[in-house]
């Protein structure tokens, strides 16, 4: 069976992108075909400043929320990166191989580090070295597939390299993952701005869906969306951006086409509120079932801990193997 790795960062409350882009498909597809493996990418969100008790508190809605939208922890693992110590293991043997300079081609390195200097704040050696971590959260579980964002695909890429260049070393130890793009996920973009992504992390929120928006609010949202010159819906995500958003986020919601749905519409009105009604009939069972979860907080912690096992059991093996092939003395 294929094997396939996931992660989702707790720096912000998990969006309507993040459901459909990502969330939807783990539920319907990959956990089900796949040795699946999620994890709540915790130590990633260290990279830039935080507020130790708001990261506590969203990784734990952040995994509520994985299993609200129907991750079942019969038939995957979902668990906590800092719960398991090969990530952070591994993730130094990786540095011992990875590059100055590769590193620093990293697209996000260079985005994200210009941001942090125009601010006047400082860039931590953990913005440039996490996608050495992202590779050993991968390489640890011997992983076929990274189901991932166009963003991230050069840092799977970068992954493909380390496990290449440590099999070349020290002998074969890692299987060399591969990037994939599902077809069903849906590009879920900014109601306010929809040539950029619905992110979580984004200081103006009224473009942005989050899975906890209270359903009024939700509505609200989508009515105010921008939508684009002319009065004729047509899908077309360079020359109208805004009705593309909108039929994207409504076909992945019913399940269907969204050139097909574009021609069922005469006007952006009825779009908005079909888009409306359809995004509040997704969210209406998820935050039904969160709010059980919230209640029960126990039930997560047990869930977290039987999959961190899980992962410890399976990484575990594959880590010690890259210790003695790299040359470290066994523990006695």
């Amino acid at each position: 069976m294929t094997t396939i790795f996931s992660g989702i960062k707790p720096t912000g409350h998990l969006t309507l992108g993040n459901y459909l882009g990502a969330i939807a498909r783990w539920v319907d597809i990959d956990q089900h075909q796949s040795d699946a493996f999620f994890s709540v990418v915790d130590l990633h969100a260290l990279t830039v400043e935080h507020d130790p008790a708001r990261v506590r508190r969203l990784s734990r809605q952040t995994a509520s929320l994985m299993l609200a939208a129907g991750l079942d922890p019969a038939v995957c693992t979902l668990f906590v990166q800092s719960h398991v110590d090969e990530h952070t293991r591994l993730s130094y043997l990786l540095e011992c191989v990875a590059t100055d300079g590769e590193l620093r081609r990293m697209i996000q390195y260079k985005e994200k580090s210009a941001r942090a200097r125009e601010t006047g704040d400082s860039v931590r050696f953990s913005l440039l070295s996490y996608p050495v971590l992202m590779a050993a959260d991968i390489l640890a579980y011997r992983t076929d597939e990274v189901p991932v964002g166009e963003d991230q695909t050069q840092h799977v890429e970068l992954a493909r390299d380390l496990a290449v260049r440590f099999n070349q070393r020290y002998g074969q130890t890692f299987t060399v993952p591969r990037a994939t793009r599902p077809q069903v996920a849906a590009r879920v973009m900014d109601l306010q701005d929809p040539t950029g992504k619905m992110g979580k992390s984004h200081r103006d929120t009224a473009g942005i869906v989050y899975l906890l928006d209270d359903l009024d609010t939700v509505r609200k949202k989508i009515m105010r969306a921008v939508t684009d010159s002319g009065h004729d819906v047509v899908y077309d995500r360079d020359a109208r951006p805004g009705a593309a958003n909108l039929l994207d986020i409504l076909a992945a919601c019913r399940r269907e086409d969204p050139a097909a749905l574009a021609a069922s519409y005469d006007s952006y009105g009825a779009l908005k509120r079909d888009t409306a009604e359809a995004v509040v009939e997704v969210l209406r069972p998820l935050q039904e079932r969160h709010a059980v979860l919230a209640a029960d907080p126990a039930q997560v912690d047990k869930v977290l801990r039987d999959g961190a096992e899980r992962a410890r059991s399976v990484a575990r093996p594959v880590v010690d193997a890259a210790y003695a092939a790299i040359g470290l003395l066994p523990a006695v």
